[in-house]
């Protein structure tokens, strides 16, 4: 999705306000901080905007003096990230990053341990937690093992393409947030989490400096929160071509079928093949786009409806209460 107009899962909002809770720090701050409130973190089908998450865990780092937000048996102080990260730009390659990153954090904190196995032809880089009933919603883990995929692959200046993600617990409700997370396949009640790729990804070179370190360090953690458009070929095709502005209104199957060059036929059965239709990745570019158009409270509603190709406001009411649970108005008052 466009990095600007995508949106996550409440979920993860939620658990961070539980784990404030359990550590009896001010949760009242971090909604204040984040531009959220009670009544919007209790509607579970509710999606809040990257900024909104990325502001709700700088002020849980900052409150709590803790990277791991209490949801470890040791906290790490906030900047240990950043310590790590000025070491990492400095390595040569891909393979002496993940070196370095598991021997530093198995070095400052027994909270986790972090290995680096290397078959004839795979890379798993697993994680174990001390004690994984302090998380117990999994956000520690989810969060760091996107932590752990993203800032390598920005060192080296392209995604590392994931063979699979495997997570230590069972299916989790949230579960389709993490085919946004992982552009891989998924597996459940795997003995340790791991994220598992090529061995030839290993000789990929850093490419960042600390120049530009400094400019990444500033906006973290929002970069790890951008959505980072992992989607099957045709998948990403439609969304390139839905969230061009001026289309959107207009835009139906036959018009991107003729611009990809394939009949209207072919491209619905490309997409059921990827497991998706042209009428939900609609909804999905509409959806993210009105929470986008929503949080600038200077767009009239009005306006978004007719942006997003509604015929009147009531059509665009009633489909936004049914994406997110409330309407737009209720919605921005939040």
């Amino acid at each position: 999705m466009s990095t600007a107009r995508h949106s996550v899962s409440i979920h993860f909002a939620q658990t961070i306000i539980a784990a404030a809770k359990r550590r009896q720090v001010d949760h009242f701050a971090l909604l204040h901080f984040s531009g959220l409130n009670e009544e919007m973190l209790a509607n579970p089908k509710l999606r809040i905007t990257p900024d909104q998450l990325s502001r709700i865990m700088q002020e849980m780092w900052r409150l709590c003096d803790d990277e791991f937000m209490g949801m470890a048996s040791h906290p790490s102080r906030h900047g240990v990230f950043t310590l790590m990260a000025k070491q990492a730009v400095r390595c040569g390659n891909l393979h002496a990053v993940y070196h370095h990153l598991t021997h530093f954090y198995n070095l400052v904190t027994d909270s986790l341990k972090l290995s680096l196995n290397i078959t004839d032809h795979e890379v798993h880089l697993c994680m174990k937690m001390t004690e994984p009933d302090r998380d117990p919603d999994c956000t520690l883990r989810e969060f760091l093992l996107l932590l752990w995929h993203r800032f390598p692959s920005w060192l080296i200046g392209q995604r590392i393409h994931l063979k699979r993600v495997c997570l230590d617990y069972s299916e989790p409700a949230h579960k389709a947030e993490h085919q946004l997370m992982y552009p891989c396949v998924t597996l459940y009640n795997q003995p340790e989490c791991s994220l598992v790729f090529s061995k030839e990804l290993l000789q990929e070179a850093v490419v960042q400096t600390p120049r530009t370190l400094s400019a990444y360090l500033r906006r973290a953690p929002l970069d790890w929160f951008k959505r980072q458009a992992y989607f099957p070929t045709y998948t990403r095709r439609v969304i390139d071509y839905l969230e061009r502005d001026e289309v959107l209104v207009m835009a139906n199957m036959e018009a991107i079928a003729e611009e990809l060059h394939i009949t209207s036929r072919t491209l619905r059965r490309k997409l059921a093949d990827e497991g998706t239709s042209f009428k939900e990745l609609k909804d999905d570019v509409r959806r993210d786009s009105a929470i986008h158009f929503l949080s600038q409270p200077s767009i009239p509603i009005s306006q978004i409806s007719r942006k997003l190709g509604f015929t009147e406001p009531g059509a665009f009411t009633r489909a936004f209460k049914q994406w997110t649970g409330v309407p737009p108005s209720i919605y921005r008052r939040s």
